[in-house]
């Protein structure tokens, strides 16, 4: 998480539905509705280029001000949804926080460093587990969590509960036998020539045309 909490604008509106989102988009704007702490809903529209560009460097965490209120809020981007392509934002669930709050947040994995391993005849790297889920402060997010593979050979397992986790306070909930990194050695398969001379080997080949001891027999 960044250490500067980036301020975010944004407009009330009382109209929803997919339609009139479409002209917000349309317009520049992103949909966005922002709930919890036991205050009711409010749909609103924050302006894309300025939102999208914060959350897609991995800033979680904003503070909320609502055109013509000097109201402050506190808000963690809960869920994003995306365009069909999976490439756009389209609209985004802001959840109203504390800064002394812990929350619960799934974190992307980053492997770093080059496993000598991977020298090894048909070995491989194997990312089974992508993100951990974690409990923190909302002070204390994590845009990524780095696992370093720099000195993983051949058969070696990084398992979830194997990673350091950037800060003491923070507590893993993912299952901690999940494998974060694997290097897998694949085993060699022959190609079909080679299967075929293993499957024929210790036969005399038939040459075309030669003719059998019994029909050699007869003829004499």
């Amino acid at each position: 998480m960044s250490d500067e909490t980036h301020t975010l604008k944004a407009q009330a509106r009382e109209r929803t539905g997919s339609r009139y989102c479409k002209r917000i988009r349309e317009a520049g704007g992103l949909p966005a509705i922002v709930y919890g702490h036991g205050k009711d809903p409010v749909s609103i529209t924050l302006d894309t280029k300025e939102a999208v560009g914060h959350i897609t460097k991995g800033e979680k965490v904003f503070e909320l001000v609502l055109d013509g209120s000097d109201a402050r809020q506190h808000v963690l981007v809960k869920d994003l949804q995306f365009d069909y392509l999976g490439t756009n934002i389209v609209h985004a669930d802001l959840a109203r926080i504390e800064l002394t709050d812990r929350v619960d947040v799934m974190v992307p994995l980053r492997l770093v460093g080059d496993a000598p391993g991977l020298k090894t005849a048909g070995a491989i790297m194997t990312h089974p587990v992508a993100e951990l889920e974690l409990n923190c402060l909302v002070t204390n997010l994590p845009s990524f969590i780095e696992i370093d593979v720099s000195k993983m050979q051949a058969g070696d397992v990084i398992h979830a509960g194997e990673v350091q986790l950037p800060k003491d306070t923070m507590k893993l909930l993912s299952d901690e036998d999940g494998v974060v990194a694997h290097v897998v050695v694949q085993a060699e398969v022959p190609d079909e020539g080679e299967e075929s001379e293993v499957t024929d080997e210790g036969a005399t080949p038939e040459v075309v045309g030669e003719k059998k001891d019994d029909e050699d027999e007869k003829d004499g």
